[in-house]
């Protein structure tokens, strides 16, 4: 058998010879290494492992339990970094074990993974992405995606038209970041999403085949539950960031009225409001900055300059709150207050997505 060098990994959780069949086939399409991650099948399904391990160049890995996709595919990156030779294999691609997945597509989104590595490019993620407007995609599976599509993109500026794709090409450098990103079942590929965004990882969507059996019947997905997970995932660091910003008003608005009437109270209200206003804004941004960098964005190796840009941006969001907020008022004679709350919120959107992709960006190595 020709060597390749890219390692295809596939979960499997209670499969049939369906299986069998797409090993049979990843091989025949040129492949020469392949892992199987048994995910605590029933033991009616074991006699299907028990075949792989036979075939040169399959090795099974198992679970004594079901831990979930994520975690599935955690086991297989660190056993492929601790057997493989970074200097012979470019890295993996990840593949769904009922043959939704055909090997032509595997085989492109592998081919793609080593044109990017001939770029000189470590930090890559190849998404084999399916067409949702096809006939045959199921309706639950077409508009859940739409939705999570444009969620993802107006959360993290990133248009990702196959967020749950399996069907994912990873280099090596990359696959090492990955054994450290959370989550057990789907959400985890989520989560690799978030993390390649916010460190600029190389991504490149592969047109696939969309392929489905009965309806998706046997997708081990769980639409509400796991649904819950993947959202919670995306809108995890902005509920952050808007608690980080109430807590932050909170802390302004306490040392303005602390320094009105202990600190300053000896001074005329023309003098004790600037001083006031000044000191508490002062301290309630260093502390925003502070929640923002070490809990909202986890941004503890934080480029040097991050302060200024964060004042910076602070200083700038002020100056086209005003504008805004007297350029509209004039045009509309609408109230001032209910212009600037409408304008605030914008801004306070921009602000979460400035933040994240410029004042606490962290370029992976």
């Amino acid at each position: 058998m020709k060597f390749f060098p890219i390692v295809v990994i596939i979960p499997s959780l209670n499969p049939d010879n369906k299986l069998i069949e797409v090993v049979n086939n990843l091989f025949a399409a040129g492949f020469s290494d392949l892992l199987i991650v048994d995910d605590g099948s029933r033991q009616d399904c074991q006699k299907i492992f028990s075949e792989l391990t036979k075939k040169s160049g399959c090795v099974v890995l198992h679970h004594e339990q079901n831990k979930g996709k994520g975690r599935a595919l955690k086991t297989a990156f660190s056993y492929y970094l601790e057997n493989y030779d970074p200097e012979k294999y470019y890295g993996i691609v990840t593949a769904d074990a009922d043959g939704q997945h055909l090997p032509k597509d595997i085989f492109r989104s592998a081919k793609a993974l080593m044109a990017a590595k001939e770029r000189a490019i470590v930090n890559a993620l190849i998404l084999g992405t399916r067409d949702f407007n096809e006939e045959q995609v199921p309706f639950k599976s077409r508009n859940g995606n739409k939705i999570t599509t444009l969620v993802f993109q107006l959360l993290y500026g990133k248009r990702i038209n196959d967020t749950q794709t399996g069907l994912r090409a990873i280099s090596n450098n990359f696959l090492r970041k990955c054994l450290s990103i959370s989550g057990e079942r789907f959400e985890y590929e989520i989560n690799m999403l978030i993390l390649a965004v916010l460190q600029e990882v190389y991504i490149e969507e592969v047109i696939i085949e969309t392929v489905y059996f009965e309806n998706n019947r046997e997708t081990h997905f769980r639409p509400f539950r796991d649904s819950a997970k993947i959202y919670g995932v995306m809108f995890a660091s902005f509920i952050r960031f808007t608690c980080s910003g109430l807590v932050s008003t909170l802390v302004d608005q306490g040392l303005f009225a602390l320094f009105q009437k202990l600190v300053f109270i000896s001074l005329d209200s023309t003098f004790s409001i600037p001083l006031s206003t000044l000191l508490a804004r002062i301290c309630s941004s260093y502390l925003n900055y502070s929640l923002n960098r070490s809990l909202v964005f986890n941004a503890q190796k934080t480029h040097k300059n991050a302060l200024t840009r964060y004042y910076l941006l602070c200083v700038l969001q002020m100056a086209v709150s005003a504008l805004l907020v007297t350029v509209i008022h004039i045009i509309t004679t609408w109230n001032s207050s209910l212009i600037k709350i409408i304008v605030d919120l914008i801004l306070f959107f921009i602000s979460y997505r400035i933040q994240k992709s410029w004042v606490f960006r962290e370029k992976i190595k």
